[in-house]
Formats: structure tokens, sequence, C-alpha cells
């Protein structure tokens, strides 16, 4: 109980103080990506395929915080590298005490599902990224149809996911 009073506390807070999103990744990319995440979660859909999501996410972040801290003048020398260790380690430790990372019996490839789910997800996501600047560069900065920003990033994330998610159904990998 006292931890629902602390979510909701902290959620009011961090509504109260948010400013305006500028970042490089828009904010309806990552609520998408939450969603996602959510929804094949919530349909039992293997750990591989939501994970993809959960890198997607991570990945997300990581560029709005780097990108808000060089707006805010906050950057420092591998603030990168710290950055990604952080969002990491706050995300894959309390999914190790859960029980969810780390088990013997979720592994594919020898690896962890959702460590290697989250590689593929983040790699995807950021290859959404960058064919998005990649086009916006090729038209004077500016996108080429309605929501690019958005599409592009989702649609490889969406692509990603169904390509593993036919892999393991037909027992590929």
């Amino acid at each position: 109980m006292k931890f629902k009073y602390l979510f909701f506390g902290l959620l009011f807070l961090g509504l109260a103080f948010a400013g305006f999103a500028s970042a490089q990744v828009c904010p309806v990319c990552v609520v998408a990506i939450g969603a996602g995440l959510g929804l094949s979660r919530w349909f039992g859909i293997d750990d591989v395929v939501t994970s993809i999501w959960i890198g997607a996410l991570l990945t997300a972040l990581i560029i709005w915080t780097l990108v808000w801290m060089k707006n805010k003048k906050l950057d420092f020398p591998d603030d990168g590298v710290a950055i990604t260790l952080s969002y990491v380690l706050l995300t894959y430790i309390p999914l190790y005490y859960a029980g969810i990372v780390g088990h013997p019996l979720n592994k594919i490839f020898g690896l962890d599902k959702i460590i290697f789910g989250s590689a593929i997800g983040a790699t995807a996501f950021f290859i959404g990224h960058w064919i998005n600047l990649y086009l916006k560069r090729g038209n004077n900065g500016k996108a080429r149809f309605a929501y690019q920003k958005v599409v592009l990033p989702v649609a490889t994330l969406l692509i990603t996911s169904l390509i593993f998610y036919l892999l393991i159904l037909w027992k590929i990998i």
C-alpha cells in the first residue's frame, strides 16, 4: 500500500515539474514503445519479443536524457557512458532480483532472453531513429511525411518484433 502512494506521489511530482519535450526522440514515440511493451507482456508474448521494446525504451530515454543535459549545459566527459550505465543498471538490477533476468531456463543462444532482446530492440530503435535523421537531412531538415519521427522508429520495432515472434513461433530459434 505504501508503494502505491509513493508511486503516485512521484508520478505527480514528475508531471508537476515536467517541461516541454524538446528532444531528438519524440514523446509520442516513447509512449508508443511503452504501450507496445505493456501489451506484449499482457498478451504473454515471449520475453525476447517483449524485451525488444525494453531496449528501445532504454535507448529513447538515454537519448532524451543526453539531449536534455546538453540543453541545460550539464554535459560532462563520458556522460553517454555514465547515463547509459545508469539506465541499464536501474533497469536490470530490479529485474534480476525479481527473478526475471538471469533465470537459467530463460535463455536463447546461451544469453538471457531479456538481455538479448533488449540489445536487438536498442539496435532496431537506433536504426529507425537514424533513418529518420537521414531522410530529414536529405530534405532540408524537414520530415518527408507526417509523423515520420514516430513512424520510422516504431515501424522498425514492429517489424523486428514480428520477425522474432515468427522465428520463435516456428521454432527456428
